[in-house]
Protein backbone atom coordinates (compact mmCIF):
# COMPACT_ATOMS: atom_id res chain seq x y z
CA UNK A 1 0.00 0.00 0.00
CA UNK A 2 1.49 3.37 -0.81
CA UNK A 3 2.09 5.40 2.32
CA UNK A 4 -0.24 8.49 1.16
CA UNK A 5 -3.02 5.79 1.34
CA UNK A 6 -2.21 4.75 4.61
CA UNK A 7 -1.77 8.36 6.20
CA UNK A 8 -5.30 8.63 4.95
CA UNK A 9 -6.46 5.96 6.55
CA UNK A 10 -4.36 6.18 9.94
CA UNK A 11 -5.64 9.96 10.30
CA UNK A 12 -9.77 8.83 9.03
CA UNK A 13 -9.60 5.96 12.22
CA UNK A 14 -8.17 8.44 14.38
CA UNK A 15 -10.59 11.07 13.53
CA UNK A 16 -13.28 9.18 13.48
CA UNK A 17 -11.81 7.21 17.14
CA UNK A 18 -11.46 10.44 18.85
CA UNK A 19 -15.27 11.31 18.09
CA UNK A 20 -16.75 8.57 18.83
CA UNK A 21 -14.71 8.04 21.93
CA UNK A 22 -15.41 11.77 22.97
CA UNK A 23 -19.05 10.90 22.63
CA UNK A 24 -19.34 7.72 24.30
CA UNK A 25 -17.90 9.52 27.44
CA UNK A 26 -21.04 11.63 27.51
CA UNK A 27 -19.13 14.92 26.54
CA UNK A 28 -21.90 17.70 27.52
CA UNK A 29 -20.50 20.97 26.38
CA UNK A 30 -21.33 21.70 22.35
CA UNK A 31 -17.64 23.20 22.60
CA UNK A 32 -15.96 20.01 24.09
CA UNK A 33 -16.19 17.59 20.99
CA UNK A 34 -15.55 20.18 17.85
CA UNK A 35 -12.29 20.77 19.92
CA UNK A 36 -11.15 18.17 19.88
CA UNK A 37 -12.02 16.97 16.69
CA UNK A 38 -10.11 19.96 15.52
CA UNK A 39 -6.95 19.36 17.90
CA UNK A 40 -6.92 15.95 16.45
CA UNK A 41 -7.24 17.21 12.41
CA UNK A 42 -4.34 20.15 13.02
CA UNK A 43 -2.05 17.21 14.77
CA UNK A 44 -2.36 15.13 11.42
CA UNK A 45 -1.77 18.13 9.28
CA UNK A 46 1.26 18.60 10.95
CA UNK A 47 2.22 15.12 10.62
CA UNK A 48 0.93 13.33 7.40
CA UNK A 49 0.21 16.58 5.76
CA UNK A 50 3.40 16.11 3.80
CA UNK A 51 2.74 12.12 3.04
CA UNK A 52 -0.97 12.42 1.95
CA UNK A 53 -2.29 16.19 2.63
CA UNK A 54 -4.07 14.95 4.91
CA UNK A 55 -7.28 15.05 3.52
CA UNK A 56 -9.08 12.30 5.92
CA UNK A 57 -12.16 12.87 4.73
CA UNK A 58 -13.76 12.22 1.40
CA UNK A 59 -15.56 15.42 1.01
CA UNK A 60 -12.54 17.41 1.18
CA UNK A 61 -11.11 14.80 -1.19
CA UNK A 62 -13.87 15.52 -3.32
CA UNK A 63 -13.90 19.28 -3.13
CA UNK A 64 -9.93 19.24 -4.21
CA UNK A 65 -10.27 17.00 -6.97
CA UNK A 66 -13.54 19.72 -7.95
CA UNK A 67 -10.72 22.38 -8.57
CA UNK A 68 -8.40 19.70 -9.92
CA UNK A 69 -5.91 19.63 -6.60
CA UNK A 70 -6.18 15.86 -7.32
CA UNK A 71 -6.69 13.01 -9.72
CA UNK A 72 -10.29 10.77 -10.00
CA UNK A 73 -8.06 8.00 -9.29
CA UNK A 74 -6.25 9.14 -6.96
CA UNK A 75 -9.52 10.73 -5.07
CA UNK A 76 -11.50 6.86 -5.38
CA UNK A 77 -8.52 5.48 -3.74
CA UNK A 78 -8.06 7.78 -1.20
CA UNK A 79 -12.37 7.93 -0.18
CA UNK A 80 -11.60 4.12 -0.09
CA UNK A 81 -8.73 4.48 2.64
CA UNK A 82 -10.64 7.06 4.54
CA UNK A 83 -13.67 4.81 4.56
CA UNK A 84 -11.38 1.72 5.70
CA UNK A 85 -10.01 4.12 8.56
CA UNK A 86 -13.34 4.70 10.15
CA UNK A 87 -14.17 0.73 9.60
CA UNK A 88 -11.28 0.51 11.92
CA UNK A 89 -11.86 2.82 14.32
CA UNK A 90 -15.69 1.05 14.64
CA UNK A 91 -13.94 -2.25 15.38
CA UNK A 92 -11.27 -0.36 17.63
CA UNK A 93 -14.65 1.43 19.55
CA UNK A 94 -16.10 -2.18 19.86
CA UNK A 95 -12.95 -3.47 21.40
CA UNK A 96 -12.77 -1.03 24.28
CA UNK A 97 -16.71 -1.46 24.86
CA UNK A 98 -17.31 1.96 23.62
CA UNK A 99 -21.26 2.99 23.04
CA UNK A 100 -21.76 3.51 19.13
CA UNK A 101 -24.26 6.26 18.73
CA UNK A 102 -27.80 5.16 17.61
CA UNK A 103 -28.14 4.99 13.80
CA UNK A 104 -29.43 7.84 12.41
CA UNK A 105 -32.71 8.01 11.05
CA UNK A 106 -32.19 8.30 7.12
CA UNK A 107 -35.23 10.60 6.67
CA UNK A 108 -34.48 13.60 4.44
CA UNK A 109 -34.31 17.00 5.82
CA UNK A 110 -33.09 20.62 4.26
CA UNK A 111 -32.96 22.44 7.31
CA UNK A 112 -30.09 19.81 8.24
CA UNK A 113 -28.85 19.56 5.02
CA UNK A 114 -28.04 22.87 4.18
CA UNK A 115 -26.71 23.49 7.69
CA UNK A 116 -24.12 20.74 7.28
CA UNK A 117 -23.33 22.19 3.48
CA UNK A 118 -22.67 25.58 5.12
CA UNK A 119 -20.71 24.25 8.27
CA UNK A 120 -18.75 21.99 6.06
CA UNK A 121 -18.40 25.32 2.94
CA UNK A 122 -17.05 27.40 5.78
CA UNK A 123 -14.48 24.74 6.94
CA UNK A 124 -12.78 23.89 2.84
CA UNK A 125 -12.72 27.85 3.00
CA UNK A 126 -9.99 27.94 5.33
CA UNK A 127 -8.82 24.40 3.98
CA UNK A 128 -8.22 26.78 0.59
CA UNK A 129 -5.90 29.30 2.43
CA UNK A 130 -3.47 26.35 3.17
CA UNK A 131 -3.82 24.83 -0.32
CA UNK A 132 -3.37 27.69 -2.07
CA UNK A 133 0.00 28.36 0.29
CA UNK A 134 -1.50 31.75 1.89
CA UNK A 135 -0.90 30.37 5.08
CA UNK A 136 2.36 29.99 6.28
CA UNK A 137 3.45 26.02 6.42
CA UNK A 138 4.07 26.22 10.64
CA UNK A 139 0.42 27.68 10.82
CA UNK A 140 -1.17 25.33 8.60
CA UNK A 141 -2.38 22.96 11.37
CA UNK A 142 -3.74 25.33 13.23
CA UNK A 143 -5.53 27.25 10.35
CA UNK A 144 -7.06 23.68 9.04
CA UNK A 145 -8.12 22.53 12.83
CA UNK A 146 -9.47 26.19 13.33
CA UNK A 147 -11.26 26.22 10.39
CA UNK A 148 -13.18 22.70 11.31
CA UNK A 149 -14.13 24.27 14.55
CA UNK A 150 -15.66 27.02 13.00
CA UNK A 151 -17.00 24.74 10.51
CA UNK A 152 -18.60 22.31 13.17
CA UNK A 153 -20.02 25.06 15.36
CA UNK A 154 -21.55 26.90 12.43
CA UNK A 155 -23.27 23.46 11.17
CA UNK A 156 -24.14 22.39 15.18
CA UNK A 157 -25.24 26.01 15.79
CA UNK A 158 -27.64 25.61 13.07
CA UNK A 159 -29.25 22.82 14.13
CA UNK A 160 -26.90 19.91 12.79
CA UNK A 161 -24.97 17.43 14.40
CA UNK A 162 -21.90 18.99 12.27
CA UNK A 163 -20.10 15.71 11.31
CA UNK A 164 -18.75 16.93 8.13
CA UNK A 165 -17.39 13.83 7.23
CA UNK A 166 -18.74 11.30 5.48
CA UNK A 167 -16.30 8.54 6.87
CA UNK A 168 -17.17 9.75 10.32
CA UNK A 169 -20.84 9.64 9.83
CA UNK A 170 -20.12 6.07 8.60
CA UNK A 171 -18.39 5.44 12.13
CA UNK A 172 -20.91 7.44 13.76
CA UNK A 173 -23.83 5.17 12.11
CA UNK A 174 -25.56 8.21 10.46
CA UNK A 175 -25.26 6.95 6.88
CA UNK A 176 -28.14 9.40 5.70
CA UNK A 177 -28.08 11.17 2.62
CA UNK A 178 -27.98 14.63 4.93
CA UNK A 179 -24.68 13.83 6.47
CA UNK A 180 -22.99 11.93 3.45
CA UNK A 181 -24.31 14.70 0.84
CA UNK A 182 -24.05 17.88 2.21
CA UNK A 183 -20.49 17.39 3.51
CA UNK A 184 -19.85 16.65 -0.47
CA UNK A 185 -21.74 19.44 -1.44
CA UNK A 186 -20.59 21.88 0.83
CA UNK A 187 -16.80 20.60 0.13
CA UNK A 188 -17.21 21.87 -3.43
CA UNK A 189 -18.63 25.19 -2.65
CA UNK A 190 -16.25 26.51 -0.03
CA UNK A 191 -13.20 25.17 -2.53
CA UNK A 192 -15.01 26.42 -5.66
CA UNK A 193 -16.00 30.31 -3.96
CA UNK A 194 -12.01 29.97 -2.46
CA UNK A 195 -10.86 29.37 -6.27
CA UNK A 196 -13.11 32.45 -7.79
CA UNK A 197 -12.56 34.96 -4.91
CA UNK A 198 -8.26 34.11 -5.60
CA UNK A 199 -8.31 34.55 -9.82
Amino acid sequence: MSKKYLAESVGTFALSFIVIAALAAGVASPLVVPVIAGLTLGLFVYTIGSVSGCHINPAVTLGLFSVKKISLKTAALYIVAQIFGAAMAIVAAKFFALALPTPAVGVFDLHLFVAEALGTAVFTFGIAAVVKEKVHASMSGLVVGGSLLLGVLFASLAGASGILNPAVAFALNSVTLVYILAPIAGSIVGFQLAAYLSK
